[in-house]
């Protein structure tokens, strides 16, 4: 496969049975990108490993379709399987350094960072990119930790051209204080995924996005 790259403004949309009120990860992906995602990123903590991948063909379907990127959280294995375009992995997940070695060059690696010292470490490993988070308060992630704030974007930002994604708390009202601090996109959950109406919530973070 040819190599993949985030687009500029990279708006990542993550799955979440919990907060998507019984509809699909299908329905809920493609109104998502009807409103401006441009990544899909696949992440079902309690699904096995064969409803995993039957997921992830369906979502790598539906991005090939309509021109978005398809990322699965955590699992590298799953990502081959399907052809995705990368995976995320946070600091409890396999090594970046090895998810790359796995991956190759060839596909997208996110690595979550919470601190100078895992963005340096995660740049090293061969990010293409830093998660970087919890920015706000968030319900979407349980085991989320204590909100950073906007500092260490900016922060890593002065050191740094790796592109960074900010998660955690993200709303149509903070979004374009975290990209001017530095960000160049943002990864939400409920924001989006809980939404009554998905495409509208998306379109309005989609939005805030352009500053």
């Amino acid at each position: 496969m040819s190599r993949q790259m985030l687009p500029n403004l990279a708006f990542h949309v993550l799955t979440d049975r919990e907060w998507s009120r019984g509809r699909s990860m299908l329905e809920v992906a493609s109104q998502a990108i009807d409103g401006g995602a441009t990544v899909i990123q696949l992440r079902d903590k309690l699904a096995s490993t064969r409803t995993l991948i039957e997921e992830g063909r369906a979502l790598r379907q539906l991005t090939r379709q309509r021109g978005a990127l398809l990322i699965v959280n955590d699992r590298v294995d799953v990502a081959l399987a399907v052809d995705a375009d990368g995976v995320h992995v946070g600091q409890d997940d396999m090594p970046g350094d090895l998810a790359r070695r796995l991956l190759g060059h060839d596909r997208i690696l996110g690595i979550s960072a919470g601190s100078m010292d895992e963005a340096v470490a995660a740049i090293v490993a061969g990010a293409d990119y830093l998660g970087i988070g919890p920015i706000y308060a968030t319900r979407g992630k349980a085991d989320a930790g204590e909100p950073l704030g906007l500092e260490l974007i900016a922060d890593i930002r002065k050191r740094y051209t790796t592109p960074l994604v900010a998660i955690g708390g993200i709303t149509p009202e903070n979004a374009e204080d975290v990209m001017r601090a530095g960000a160049t996109g943002i990864a939400v959950i409920t924001a989006v995924v809980n939404a009554e109406d998905i495409s509208l919530a998306a379109r309005q973070l989609a939005h805030a996005l352009i500053v």
